[in-house]
């Protein structure tokens, strides 16, 4: 949750620094965008921001909504016939029969069937405009600013739209979902009687691909949204209206691999610092970073951080692992992440032992005097 809140947040920052050896990448999309899906950096984007029709991908929201619904995925849904017979791809489902959650969600997710997404909006929510309803809610959750969605399957509506930004913000929640990141990663797989075929050609074709959504209408054009991993980093990268998608995606990729590297930058628990404590026999606390991170770099770039605490001193008693700052790392002098500083130890609350213990020194330096004076 924290690094979706961050993402939103640092977006302008993470926009802006872009290494100029981007600008030698092009597509055929009218929008595109590279995003490392660890931080949120983007590392290419052509007119990311600008609103579009987006077809299928539509369903990746779709899908996370459905599973953060947390519904029995092995329940079986009796299909109504508002849900049957959708225009476009289709998995075929036949009003009155019966089909698990997985199976609607895998037809959907690489059949891209239109009326499984139906089914899946209309079982997983009270209707299927109510579930459109937590569709937007989940897109404002995850600072989707350029997204408005108006069915679950992404057939063209007014008020239906999105960004290749936005969709990039998704993709990340996607990934962090390892349910949805399995389903999107699967070539193929039979359910019931049915056998669902991946239509991402990414899967076979580029390595390291993880999935995940593949669209297409006549006014949108065709926008896919995929995922790549190699040496420890996932890149994102997302099209739309991009006629030579496959090969535009294996281009940012290639681009991406080549150029930029993960670079760790704390483990949870490290210590960073530390903080004075009043009101007790310890004299300071330890701070550490509260969570692991990293961040995608050029090979010539390097991060400056800041600590930044809440109060200059902390006052007994102290819990260990409660939050008191947080650690601000920058590139070229943009802020980029934001890492929690947590107390690394417990300090117990003892100003009366604090007191006897200055009380006695002072005795004892009153009685050394009054014996060298006799």
């Amino acid at each position: 949750m924290l690094k979706r809140f961050l993402g939103a947040v640092l977006a302008a920052a993470l926009l802006v620094c872009q290494v100029p050896a981007a600008s030698a990448v092009g597509t055929s999309a009218s929008s595109a965008i590279l995003m490392d899906a660890d931080s949120g950096r983007v590392l290419y984007e052509s007119n990311a921001h600008e609103r579009r029709l987006i077809a299928s991908i539509t369903k990746l929201m779709t899908a996370l909504v459905a599973l953060e619904s947390y519904r029995d995925i092995q329940e079986e849904i009796t299909v109504q016939p508002q849900w049957a017979g959708a225009e476009g791809s289709s998995i075929y489902l036949r009003p009155g029969e019966k089909i698990t959650l997985e199976a609607l969600l895998y037809g959907m997710l690489l059949r891209s069937g239109n009326d499984a997404a139906l089914a899946v909006a209309g079982s997983c929510g009270n209707s299927v405009e109510d579930f459109v309803v937590r569709m937007n809610e989940k897109a404002v959750q995850l600072g989707m600013t350029d997204s408005h969605f108006a069915n679950p399957n992404g057939l063209n509506a007014e008020g239906h739209y999105s960004s290749a930004y936005d969709m990039a913000l998704l993709a990340r929640a996607c990934l962090e979902n390892e349910t949805l990141a399995e389903m999107v990663a699967t070539k193929s797989i039979t359910l019931g009687t049915r056998v669902f075929t991946n239509h991402n050609k990414l899967l076979w074709r580029y390595e390291g691909c993880v999935g995940m959504k593949t669209g297409f209408t006549e006014k949108a054009g065709r926008t896919l949204v995929s995922a790549a991993e190699r040496d420890g980093m996932t890149l994102i990268c997302v099209t739309l209206n991009d006629p030579d998608d496959w090969s535009d995606h294996a281009a940012l990729f290639d681009y991406g691999f080549a150029n930029y590297h993960t670079e760790p930058l704390v483990k949870a628990g490290k210590a960073l610092g530390r903080l004075p404590v009043t009101d007790s026999l310890v004299p300071s606390c330890p701070v550490a970073a509260g969570e692991d991170a990293a961040l995608c770099l050029g090979a010539d770039e390097t991060v400056s951080r800041e600590l930044i605490f809440r109060e200059s001193s902390l006052e007994a008693p102290v819990v260990q692992g409660q939050q008191v700052g947080e650690a601000v790392y920058r590139l070229n002098g943009q802020e980029v992440l934001r890492v929690p500083l947590v107390t690394g130890a417990s300090v117990a609350r003892d100003r009366a032992g604090a007191l006897d213990f200055f009380g006695s020194l002072k005795e004892r330096i009153d009685q050394l005097s009054a014996n060298e004076n006799q």
